[in-house]
């Protein structure tokens, strides 16, 4: 069986390597994550991946084939963090939105047959859509071809509205194509929150629980409970009482202009100390799912923030994936994932792909 090596630039926790992993086809030989307890984490859940932990500007020549002993690399994935790129607050042109740059850069020295450049929807129309261009006409300089596509998540079994574009690049003729939806209009629906959470015990602001309730009752959590024996990251952040009385009396899908005046909060953006809808998929989640005031994220049934197991339920995360560092850390590793079910369809994807691929 012909193995194609992969590198996975950013890479985070390794939501995108969740896919990858999954295909034996596949043999991820490296990573880089600049930040120490993401790579931890990344190291915790692909412990065979030789973990590059750095800035992406210290991957010189020299470095990478220090790492990589020799051994060539057929696919090189990853985004750059998508901060400048988020249609959510404040939007800059900062050197993070030039990132991409030395993701070329790690290009031009592996000269990988092709990439995948992932990215949130809003890097398509920073700067009046120039940015995206520069991207492009970056990525075509150096001899590769390129297709792309706004993919969202929950067309793919995830139970969260997530947009993210899909840059794929060939060297030469592109064959990808990208993945067709499973959920949705005529397929099988949507994964909403109960569906998602229907193992997990109802908690009040700063309760804990370590027991499911029940077995994997629906699809979603036969995936999610496969080799998991145990409930962990289970707990409620303790809000004061304000807060609380404000969740409680929020309804379903509710936000604060629903509130009565006397408990409304002055300030916040239309989304922000609102509900999830049960029997709906999530919007997209941040590193601040559990912060009721920076956007919608109040668990509909228990009128609560949500607690770290809920939120790596919603990006589709296996309740065996194990994050790193403080709690802030860990809900950081997974607001920023590409969600384990979304990497998997674009490694399916990539395999057809490659095996179709002629030089």
């Amino acid at each position: 069986m012909k193995r194609f090596n992969v590198i996975d630039l950013f890479a985070g926790v390794g939501g995108l390597s969740y896919g990858f992993s999954k295909l034996p086809e596949f043999n991820i030989i490296a990573a880089n994550e600049i930040e120490k307890d993401i790579s931890i984490a990344y190291t915790l859940n692909h412990p065979e991946v030789k973990m590059m932990n750095c800035d992406i500007a210290s991957l010189t020549s020299e470095a990478l084939e220090e790492t990589l002993k020799g051994e060539s690399v057929d696919v090189v994935v990853g985004g750059p963090p998508c901060q400048s790129y988020s249609t959510v607050g404040k939007r800059q042109l900062d050197d993070r939105a030039n990132l991409f740059l030395q993701y070329k850069r790690v290009l031009q020295i592996l000269q990988p047959k092709a990439f995948i450049f992932e990215n949130v929807v809003g890097i398509l129309s920073m700067d009046r859509g120039r940015l995206f261009k520069r991207v492009q006409s970056a990525f075509e300089e150096i001899g590769y071809s390129l297709k792309y596509q706004v993919l969202n998540a929950v067309n793919y079994g995830v139970p969260q509205h997530r947009e993210r574009v899909i840059l794929v690049g060939f060297r030469g003729n592109n064959p990808f194509e990208y993945p067709a939806p499973t959920h949705g209009d005529g397929l099988i629906p949507y994964v909403t929150l109960k569906e998602a959470f229907a193992d997990l015990p109802p908690l009040q602001s700063g309760e804990r629980s370590d027991q499911y309730v029940g077995g994997p009752s629906n699809d979603f959590l036969k995936f999610v409970r496969f080799g998991s024996s145990a409930l962990t990251e289970h707990f409620a952040p303790k809000n004061g009482e304000h807060l609380i009385k404000i969740m409680q009396a929020l309804g379903d899908g509710q936000s604060k202009d629903d509130l009565p005046e006397s408990i409304r909060p002055k300030s916040g953006y239309p989304n922000t100390y609102a509900k999830l809808w049960w029997n709906r998929p999530s919007t997209t989640i941040t590193r601040n799912f559990a912060c009721p005031s920076s956007s919608r994220c109040i668990h509909p049934r228990d009128s609560r923030a949500m607690s770290i197991r809920e939120g790596a339920r919603l990006q589709s995360f296996p309740d065996n994936y194990m994050f790193y560092g403080s709690d802030g850390m860990k809900r950081l590793e997974i607001g920023n994932a590409v969600p384990p079910l979304l990497s998997q369809a674009i490694a399916e994807q990539m395999l057809k792909a490659m095996i179709e691929f002629k030089d």
